[in-house]
């Protein structure tokens, strides 16, 4: 048998005879191991100065971690999220379909929406929906251009903080998710919906059994980081007082002046919130991500175990010559 020498540790055969051995021996990283201890000295330096600072008041964070205050705020804040998810996805998906619409008048308004909303800050439309009393007096529902009226009341008793931040934490992720969503739809194949159009189904059917249930695979991930966002994006409504979370640290910390240690409480709890979502999101990213995604099975916790050891030699492949000389 004729072998031929390949580089450090392999060895395979010629052309048409059968391969005997095969050693791979990984590719030695040492920057990499570098870089990784550097990395990882430097965050338990940064953990250990944060934990022997005094400034920190860890007393006052035990204290208030777990205040009836601090829990009020968390349900404002859950509830929001959720609520302005469901708004958003509502009419982000009904706007996505209108700008895919050939009407010029539906692919107008909704590229106008998603110009506006998506074009001024959020912080921005957060204020003027908690101020739009100064706007409008009385909200009015009739006959334009008519004395007609069928509803009216004063804003300020309809525009509540909640609510006003509900809206602008809404509209704004519409904006957003009618993107992602129309992202998703153009996606699927056209083809889709000529066969469902042959077999006589309406457009609307035709988006709603065909094409949308095949954009999922396109839409769900990068949903799930709106989602996220949307949980840290609330922290935006104090300017209003809304009475979410960061509402009611700031609420502590004007009496009590311990500003880093409230600020801590707030990290902690939106760490934990963010950390919990994430789990859902890294299932749903990977189940959606199948056959596309490279080493989407590996967990992150298995792929950061993986990456601080030290890659293991490879063991020769045994041939079938060698299984027969062993029996």
């Amino acid at each position: 048998m004729v072998e031929l020498k390949t580089p450090r540790g392999t060895t395979v055969s010629a052309p048409g005879c059968e391969a005997e051995t095969l050693v791979v021996v990984p590719v030695r990283n040492y920057g990499r191991r570098v870089a990784a201890v550097a990395a990882l000295a430097a965050l338990v330096g940064l953990i250990g100065s944060l934990a022997k600072n005094d400034n920190v008041r860890w007393d006052v964070v035990g204290d208030y971690l777990f205040a009836d205050l601090i829990f009020d705020g968390l349900f404002t804040t859950l509830w929001l999220t959720a609520a302005a998810m469901v708004l958003g996805l509502a009419l982000g998906t009904l706007i996505a379909v209108m700008r895919l619409s050939p009407s010029p008048v539906l692919y107008g308004l909704a590229t106008f929406f998603v110009w506006i909303f998506r074009g001024t800050p959020l912080l921005v439309q957060i204020i003027f929906w908690g101020y739009a009393a100064a706007l409008y007096k009385y909200v009015k529902i009739g006959v334009p251009f008519t004395d007609v009226t069928f509803f009216q009341a004063e804003t300020n008793s309809l525009l509540t903080p909640a609510v006003a931040a509900l809206l602008a934490l809404g509209l704004n992720e519409a904006a957003y998710a009618s993107e992602i969503v129309r992202a998703g739809i153009q996606s699927v194949d056209p083809g889709q919906a000529e066969a469902a159009h042959s077999l006589g189904m309406r457009p609307a059917l035709t988006m709603r059994r065909i094409v949308l249930p095949q954009a999922m695979r396109v839409i769900i991930p990068p949903m799930g980081n709106e989602t996220i966002n949307m949980l840290k994006m609330t922290a935006l409504v104090s300017v209003i007082s809304a009475h979410d979370l960061m509402s009611n640290i700031q609420d502590v910390y004007a009496q009590n002046y311990q500003v880093i240690p409230m600020l801590v409480v707030a990290s902690l709890w939106y760490l934990a919130l963010v950390t919990l979502l994430g789990i859902p999101q890294a299932y749903l990213e990977r189940r959606y991500g199948r056959g596309t995604a490279r080493a989407q099975h590996v967990s992150p916790l298995r792929r950061l175990i993986g990456a601080a050891t030290w890659p293991a030699r490879t063991k020769p492949a045994r041939t079938k010559n060698q299984k027969e000389a062993d029996r």
